[in-house]
């Protein structure tokens, strides 16, 4: 669905209303019975528990048509995940809004790279978004979450700097393929307030170098996600948490809070695709893609209405010349 001024809306999500009213909040629920609060806390409950059920639903029934999707040639075993992931906002109430439109392929994969919040960023840009998803491998290993993430063909990474050659390769094969990549650089999630520095390995796969088919260099396509939304209006910084996942949370406890919300919103900006045949070098070309996606990211927690960002020429892309100086 369209709104006028063109942007559109996927889906719906919810959490933890403490964080919105602060002391004054607390104080106006003394004005209600105990039997309204037991009566919004057993509703909110009901929420949380419908919501999951509706999941739960949703996801059996689509794993083994996954399965049956990865054993065909064609389009939909990369099709079908982004139809699940856009059912799941659906059932856990987020809507989602998109400003910016996708790029043409033109015969070049596309790696989508993007700022880490929570866990719920994989249904929010999975259901927009056609492509794997690069993750962690310790995801492989978690009871059912492995499973879904292995049918979608999740690519899975160490981290480690022994195995990034063999990794990166992985990337390129799917790639060659005729695959698309979902990348979060960050290589965790955060407290959702500012987008961490990104590590310049996970853009090993689209390095420039000399002995690369210059056809086989993915087009970057940065990518800004905020959770602007809560209860309906927009929020600060101080209810940011309630989306976020980091530390030492468990996605369950998580999912409970966040599952008893209503109103909730997440806007993705696509912002101009960037090549990088035009940088000298992958830590020139992650500072470039960085800049673009905090850039947007910060616009979109400020509140305020977000454009998609082109990148301009800076020290280290090929368009800039030799003398220009570097500013910090």
């Amino acid at each position: 669905m369209n709104d006028i001024d063109g942007t559109r809306h996927v889906g719906h999500l919810s959490r933890r209303p403490r964080l919105l009213g602060g002391s004054a909040d607390r104080r106006s629920r003394h004005l209600f019975t105990d039997d309204h609060g037991r009566l919004s806390g057993f509703s909110r409950r009901a929420r949380v528990i419908r919501r999951g059920l509706s999941i739960v639903a949703l996801t059996l029934p689509c794993m083994p048509i996954q399965a049956l999707c990865l054993w065909f040639p064609g389009y939909a075993k990369a099709a079908f995940p982004r139809l699940y992931w856009s059912l799941f906002t659906r059932a856990m109430g987020i809507k989602v809004r998109v400003i910016g439109i996708l790029p043409t392929q033109q015969g070049r994969p596309i790696v989508y790279v993007s700022n880490h919040t929570s866990w719920v960023d994989i249904p929010v840009v999975g259901g927009v978004l056609d492509g794997c998803f690069v993750a962690k491998g310790e995801v492989a290993g978690w009871p059912l979450i492995g499973t879904i993430a292995r049918l979608g063909r999740t690519v899975f990474v160490s981290r480690q700097r022994a195995t990034t050659g063999r990794e990166r390769d992985s990337m390129r094969d799917m790639l060659d393929e005729g695959n698309n990549l979902i990348l979060f650089p960050e290589g965790t999630s955060s407290d959702g307030s500012r987008t961490l520095p990104f590590r310049s390995s996970f853009l090993a796969v689209a390095e420039a170098k000399r002995d690369v088919d210059p056809s086989r260099v993915p087009i970057i396509q940065p990518v800004s996600v905020v959770y602007d939304r809560l209860g309906g209006l927009p929020i600060g910084r101080a209810a940011r948490p309630v989306f976020a996942w980091y530390g030492d949370m468990d996605i369950g406890s998580h999912f409970w809070r966040l599952g008893q919300n209503v109103g909730l919103r997440a806007t993705i900006v696509l912002h101009a695709p960037i090549d990088p045949i035009r940088y000298r070098d992958r830590k020139h070309l992650t500072q470039a893609v960085w800049d673009i996606v905090a850039g947007g990211a910060a616009t979109l927690r400020q509140n305020r209405p977000a454009q998609p960002i082109v990148a301009e020429p800076m020290p280290g892309s090929l368009d800039t010349p030799d003398d220009q100086p570097a500013y910090a």
